[in-house]
Parts: C-alpha cells; structure tokens; sequence
C-alpha cells in the first residue's frame, strides 16, 4: 500500500524535478512563477499541468502555440514514480529516516541527471541542498551515523578529486562535489556505488569507441548519470554488496 502511495508522489516530484533542472542551471527561480510554455511564452493552466495525463491528452504539443513538448517531461515523471515505488518496496518501512534519505536521494539523481545531459553541468545549489537535506534527516533519524557518513563524504570525494587531477578532461568538479554529498546519503555503500559508476561509464565509452573508433576519445560524455545509476544500486544493495565483499575477501 505504502508503494502504491509512493507512485503518484513520484509522478508530483518528478514534475517537479523538470522545473528544478531546468530553471536552475540558467539562474531563475524555481520557487516562484508559474510554468510556461518555452515555445509561445504562455502559462501552462493547472489542468494542461497534471503529471503524465496532460501530456499525454495534449499529445505532446502546447494548447496555445501548437509546439512540441519534450517527451522527458512524462519520462521523468514515471521514472521518479518507479523509482520512488522501488524504493519503498526494496527499503521498507520500518525505519522512516532511511526510507526518507532513500526518498530525497532519488529526487537528488534524478535532478542532477537531467542537468548534466541536457547542460554538461551539476549545479552547487543543488548539490548543497542535497547535502544539507541528508545531513538534516540524519540529524534527527540516526544521529550516531553522522561521522560515518561525514567520513564517506570526504573519502569519496578525495578519491573523485585525485581522478579529476589527474585526468581533468573527463572529471569535472560537479561530480568530485556530487561524490561527497553521495557520501552523505550512502554512507560506506558509496565505495560499490562509485565502482558501478566507473564500470558503466568505461562500458559506454568502450561501446563508443567500437561504434566510431578513435574519434570517440574526443567526445565528452557527461559522467553524473553513471554516478546517479551507482548511487541507485548502492542505495538498495549497497550494504549486501559491502557485506559480501568483506565476508569473501577478509572473512568478516
């Protein structure tokens, strides 16, 4: 029932996150204004504005100038609500801290997924948001984990920062950043999520570079949606992984 509750609440702040990761990287405000339609300049009316439905009614196209609307808009929208419902499912109930982190983690990936394909950027807005927001919820839901967390926040973003030094044409500073405030959230599952990041990211680039050879070397492939689906598993399994490794390789 619980994750059923979940999906449309995933439709709403998926919705939402489209206004953020649009609105953010170009300075506007997204706490006030209403939306409107990036072709003829009008204000989307609140039943042209209902997650997926309008779209989908609409048939893609503004009521008003008759222009194409991006079909991420609902695919944002459903993937929050999966995302939000698998997260329920998978994390349960039974401690409201951890679900709540899970919850706000999701929204955080998704958000910054959109800006990094669409703008090659991760803002710092969002990103101290996200970090204030799990420091605040695990404040109040598991005190005694801050200075784990806060240690998996400078390890991991330490570790992302000598990567960038070293080989600052494919590490940006937005994803050293994300990879602290990812340390917030995870805690020491952060270590299998930054390994499934740098294993699917080395996936595409291999698969790019088999599709249109050299050449692919120079493209530039925004490496924050690798980092989003590594912090997804780690979020659900990421302590199963840890437990797994330790208990294969040092037997504790």
């Amino acid at each position: 029932m619980t994750a059923i509750i979940a999906i449309p609440a995933g439709l709403i702040f998926g919705s939402f996150a489209t206004v953020v990761a649009h609105r953010m990287p170009r300075g506007e405000s997204f706490a006030v204004g209403r939306s409107r339609c990036p072709g003829c300049g009008q204000t989307i009316a609140a039943y042209d504005n209902i997650p997926v439905v309008s779209w989908l009614l609409l048939r893609g196209r503004c009521r008003h100038c008759d222009a194409r609307i991006s079909a991420r808009y609902p695919i944002t929208e459903l993937a929050m609500a999966v995302l939000f419902a698998a997260t329920v499912v998978i994390l349960g109930t039974g401690d409201a801290g951890e679900l709540a982190l899970g919850l706000v983690f999701c929204a955080l990936l998704v958000v910054i997924t959109l800006t990094d394909l669409e703008r090659r950027v991760i803002p710092n807005a969002i990103l101290a948001a996200g970090a204030v927001a799990a420091l605040a919820i695990a404040a109040v839901s598991d005190p005694g984990s801050l200075g784990a967390r806060a240690i998996a926040a400078v390890a991991a973003g330490g570790f992302l920062l000598l990567v960038a030094l070293a080989y600052p044409r494919g590490m940006g500073m937005g994803d050293v950043k994300l990879a602290a405030v990812m340390g917030l959230y995870l805690g020491r599952s952060v270590a299998p999520a930054l390994v499934i990041a740098f294993a699917a990211g080395a996936f595409v680039g291999l698969a790019l570079m088999v599709r249109r050879g050299a050449s692919a070397r120079k493209q530039a492939v925004p490496f924050g949606p690798f980092m989003a689906l590594g912090g997804l598993v780690a979020l659900w399994y990421g302590d199963a992984i840890v437990d797994w490794y330790l208990g294969a390789f040092f037997n504790a």
